[in-house]
């Protein structure tokens, strides 16, 4: 999707609504003039279109980045309360969009999610995500990156499970010490040709193997309720992101 200014944006979900508020309200035939309006069924989930226009103006608006803050402060102040009273206290952390921001790739995709696929970036063209991940030029979600600060700071250990595949775990890495994620226990991703009908059947057991050495998983941070998911953890700390879902 190119890039348009919040106004020009806000302007059109606002038309968008407008029309489709009359879409719903219309009960009667389609007049012959100029009158006229249009019929259609009521039952319809919102256009995609529009939704795209009202998550691009979320994000673009600071709207986005004042909600993830709000939700990092709560985790920030929940863990400094209990870190000193839990036995060896851990915090888990979500990769994409929760540790790492793909908002250039998501854009770029026009909010699709491709897997394969190059990803060239000296055209204007979408980009496989497996491809993207490889080039580790994710930017830092930068409240998250505060709360992994303060973590490490009261002595927690901090442990990052992601969806993404063992074979991107180089440059996951990679791009997690270049934007100031250092000083982690480890990072856990998707074993080779393992399959997941949701990444919860995934992230839950790893959660409940860290118990098991041990920890406490005083708080659990992610940007999909999947990441979530499952228990295994003291609190849960859900971050926006309306621009994909992963079940």
């Amino acid at each position: 999707m190119s890039r348009m200014n919040v106004g020009t944006i806000t302007r059109r979900v606002h038309a968008g609504a407008a029309m489709l508020f009359l879409l719903v309200c219309a009960t009667g035939p389609v007049q012959a003039d100029d009158r006229a309006i249009f019929v259609t069924s009521p039952g319809q989930p919102l256009n995609v279109g529009d939704a795209m226009l009202a998550a691009t103006a979320y994000h673009d608006s600071g709207a986005y980045d004042r909600d993830v803050a709000l939700v990092a402060r709560q985790a920030g102040r929940w863990i400094a309360e209990r870190a000193p009273s839990a036995r060896r206290p851990a915090l888990v952390l979500d990769v994409d969009d929760t540790s790492l921001s793909n908002w250039e790739v998501i854009v770029r995709d026009d909010f699709g999610r491709p897997v394969g696929g190059p990803c060239d970036l000296a055209l204007d063209a979408p980009c496989g995500w497996a491809a993207w991940d490889q080039l580790g030029r994710d930017p830092a979600i930068l409240p998250t990156l505060q709360v992994f600060q303060q973590a490490r700071a009261l002595g927690i250990t901090v442990f990052f499970i992601t969806g993404r595949p063992e074979n991107q775990r180089e440059a996951t890495e990679r791009n997690l010490a270049a934007v100031g994620y250092a000083g982690y226990e480890k990072l856990y991703a998707v074993p080779a040709g393992a399959r997941f009908s949701s990444v919860t059947d995934f992230k839950a057991p790893i959660r409940a193997e860290i118990e098991q050495a041990g920890f406490t998983i005083i708080a659990n941070m992610g940007d999909q309720p999947s990441d979530l998911l499952g228990g295994h953890a003291e609190r849960m700390f859900l971050l926006p992101n309306p621009f994909y879902r992963v079940p």
